[in-house]
């Protein structure tokens, strides 16, 4: 089944805004020129992403205003109050989440929480009559992430994944490739994404834990792989087979340490990926019948490479979480399409609990129609 060509049609529209491909910098007299207010975003979760990535991101959008916090954490407030002149009445815990209902200065909220959390805050944000920007993966199952469409319907607002690529200049190009099959057919992929987590992971460590984040690499980082077989296929695959290994039993106690998995496609091809917290990888290898396409890093904050059969792919450096947040505030506006919606993000999740199914079992999982 192939996916909706509209989506990378949407893509080609965010090139000509300038959000994409060809680098343009928006000022705040461009704004002001679309005739927009920016979305005051409330962030749900103030850990080291959310510190270092996400913040800064709203802080520099064209399109989001940092307005408030939502937070476990009270010994982080002070210094988020000073740093974005959040006042008190915009800043809540965990517990009085819902009284934002009652706070006009508060339009969405960007939850970057462990993947456990994740329905619930989002349920919990949309009852209170806001948007929600959910970080990846979308939730631990399906059945949640039907519970999270369905709280935005019923509150008639927008649902939106954390998926950063989606702005990213190399990702977006090989996407666009892939869609107008600018180098032929497909008969083979590769993608992996790995870093040895096991290194410093300590006790309470979120990743650690399948409550908090289920299969380990699997979820945390393999949804970046799972991605990008979607996009680079343009298909959805008919089964999956998997495995996943242990070597450090110490450290990694109830989670797996490595896992492999194998895509069918519908043509019969058949592609390889992995996703681990014991070795270094991060590429996603296209071969195409003219050439290959790929990305070496693929799937980093900054510092991507590419290739394709015509050459180095050439972009100058960005900041991929500012495009993000000002692609999906305009998606919130309706200036925009959702790119990353909660169909896409349940899609994803479907797969993710496919190759946990098969490495689980030893056995093909047949894949169902997808959402």
């Amino acid at each position: 089944m192939n996916l909706s060509r509209r989506k990378l049609i949407q893509l080609s529209a965010y090139s000509s805004l300038g959000l994409i491909l060809n680098q343009k910098v928006f000022s705040q007299s461009t704004r002001q020129s679309m005739n927009v207010k920016p979305i005051k975003i409330a962030v749900l979760g103030l850990g080291n992403y959310a510190e270092h990535w996400i913040a800064p991101a709203i802080a520099q959008s064209n399109y989001a205003q940092l307005t408030g916090i939502i937070t476990g954490s009270h010994h982080k407030i002070p210094a988020w109050q000073k740093k974005y002149s959040i006042p008190d009445s915009n800043v809540y815990t965990y517990s009085n989440l819902e009284e934002i209902a009652n706070n006009p200065s508060i339009d969405c909220v960007y939850i970057v929480t462990p993947t456990g959390t994740h329905t619930e805050f989002t349920v919990r944000s949309f009852e209170a009559g806001k948007h929600v920007i959910c970080e990846k993966p979308m939730a631990p199952s399906v059945t949640d992430c039907d519970r999270m469409i369905k709280a935005a319907e019923s509150a008639n607002k927008t649902l939106q994944i954390g998926y950063r690529l989606y702005w990213d200049p190399y990702n977006v190009r090989l996407m666009d490739a892939m869609e107008n099959k600018e180098f032929g057919f497909l008969s083979g992929m590769q993608g992996g994404f790995s870093y040895d987590h096991g290194r410093w992971a300590k006790d309470g460590d979120w990743r650690m834990n399948p409550a908090m984040n289920p299969g380990g690499a699997l979820f945390d980082i393999g949804v970046y792989v799972v991605q990008s077989a979607f996009y680079s296929t343009q298909m959805h695959p008919v089964s999956v087979t998997a495995r996943h290994t242990t070597e450090r039993k110490s450290i990694f106690k109830e989670i797996p340490e490595h896992w492999n998995w194998e895509l069918t496609w519908p043509n019969s091809w058949v592609s390889q990926h992995s996703a681990s917290y014991g070795k270094q990888e991060n590429f996603l290898r296209l071969h195409t019948e003219k050439g290959e396409l790929s990305l070496e890093p693929a799937y980093s904050y900054e510092g991507l490479s590419g290739v394709t059969p015509d050459g180095k792919m050439e972009f100058q450096p960005i900041f991929q979480q500012r495009r993000q947040i000002d692609g999906q505030c305009l998606a919130i506006l309706q200036r925009e399409p959702n790119l990353t919606s909660g169909a896409m993000g349940r899609r994803d999740i479907q797969l993710l609990n496919a190759i946990m199914e098969a490495g689980e079992s030893g056995n093909p999982v047949i894949l169902n129609s997808f959402y």
